[in-house]
């Protein structure tokens, strides 16, 4: 059986750690396992955009040594909290995340995608006590392709809309600044995972949530695109991935480890939206009325794919949770919030976490418990 070894502790206890995003639904996951690990978190985002969201519900502004609530895109206020933080290891989530919207507001997408990403690799360059940096894009970061495997992280980057365009171009202002100043201090990676589910992210336009949203007001759902295939993976696998990445970087910054690496799931794991709506519906207690819409819609791919063989290799890494499994967890913590007023959903979360370590520990290379 294939292992599926977990960050360690002992490597993460008291590490000084520099996340940007964490206010967000994955940046927000990865500062509770951080701080579930033991690690000394400071974070820097954007005000939580929904209400509500995970960054209140869980009190993850208690439970990290500070949150800075600024703008990726001003250099100058980055530099400096990243200096003050003196951060043995950054990882940048900060982003605007959504297809849709990219269509609507191009610029500012190009501007936190693009422009912050070159202020944080800035940062870090200016930042002498980094020892390591993982820089997350998208797996919509490939140039459009006919092929019917999965993209590869030697295929070529672009993207048809504002926000794939806008990846494909933060890879290669990460591969720039590593190419460009050897003389850092960093070994610097950058990953890229599917389409990435879990409790807490109340985006627009994302299927689950948009389930959710529908569920608790009764109303109906029109879902677009059902026939779209996508790669869909559990929060907790992609970061898990992007953790085990983080360690070797620092532990073997000489390693080749530093490039870009697919963190996405198997083919096994590509269903179309329509599949993934009947798989969720069951685990809510009340009927949910979906309908499917035809369009017309901003074109996005029909057929989203990544080749995860390197990660799956090296790294010893693809998911542990089924969609399946993925789906049940997710709907899960929504059912937590929904249903219970008093729910403790820090507490529902990080007991989540230590379900998954679970979950992976039998499986693990070392034989040890998580």
């Amino acid at each position: 059986m294939f292992a599926h070894p977990l960050p360690h502790p002992e490597f993460w206890r008291g590490k000084r750690v520099f996340l940007t995003g964490h206010t967000g639904f994955v940046g927000g996951w990865m500062a509770l396992w951080l701080h579930h690990l033991g690690a000394r978190v400071v974070g820097y985002a954007l005000e939580p955009e929904t209400e509500p969201n995970l960054y209140d519900l869980t009190g993850l502004g208690e439970l990290i040594e500070r949150s800075h609530i600024a703008d990726i895109t001003d250099g100058p206020a980055l530099i400096n909290a990243m200096r003050e933080a003196a951060p043995e290891i950054a990882i940048h989530m900060a982003a605007q995340p959504l297809v849709r919207r990219s269509y609507r507001q191009p610029v500012e997408t190009f501007a936190s995608n693009v422009m912050g990403t070159v202020h944080f690799m800035e940062a870090l360059r200016q930042t002498p006590s980094l020892g390591a940096a993982v820089i997350i894009t998208s797996d919509k970061c490939y140039a459009p392709s006919s092929e019917i495997w999965g993209h590869r992280e030697t295929d070529p980057m672009g993207g048809h809309d504002p926000y794939s365009a806008s990846k494909g171009c933060a890879e290669l202002v990460v591969s720039s600044w590593r190419d460009s100043y050897v003389d850092q201090s960093a070994a610097i990676a950058s990953a890229r995972a599917g389409n990435i589910i879990g409790g807490g992210d109340w985006s627009e336009d994302r299927l689950l949530p948009d389930l959710i949203r529908a569920a608790v007001a009764g109303a109906q759902l029109e879902i677009r695109s059902p026939n779209a295939i996508r790669p869909w993976q559990h929060v907790l696998d992609a970061n898990r991935g992007y953790l085990l990445l983080a360690e070797k970087l620092y532990n073997d910054p000489n390693g080749g480890w530093d490039c870009g690496w697919n963190m996405g799931p198997g083919p096994e794991h590509a269903w179309t939206v329509e599949k993934v709506m009947a798989e969720a519906r069951p685990h809510w207690e009340s009927p949910i009325d979906v309908a499917f819409s035809a369009g017309p819609h901003p074109h996005e791919n029909p057929r989203l794919g990544l080749d995860s063989t390197k990660a799956q290799s090296l790294l010893h890494w693809r998911p542990a949770f089924s969609i399946p499994e993925s789906i049940e967890a997710t709907m899960a913590w929504y059912r937590a919030w929904a249903t219970d007023e008093e729910a403790d959903m820090r507490a529902f979360s990080l007991e989540q976490i230590e379900l998954y370590a679970q979950h992976c520990a039998p499986h693990r290379e070392d034989g040890g418990e998580a």
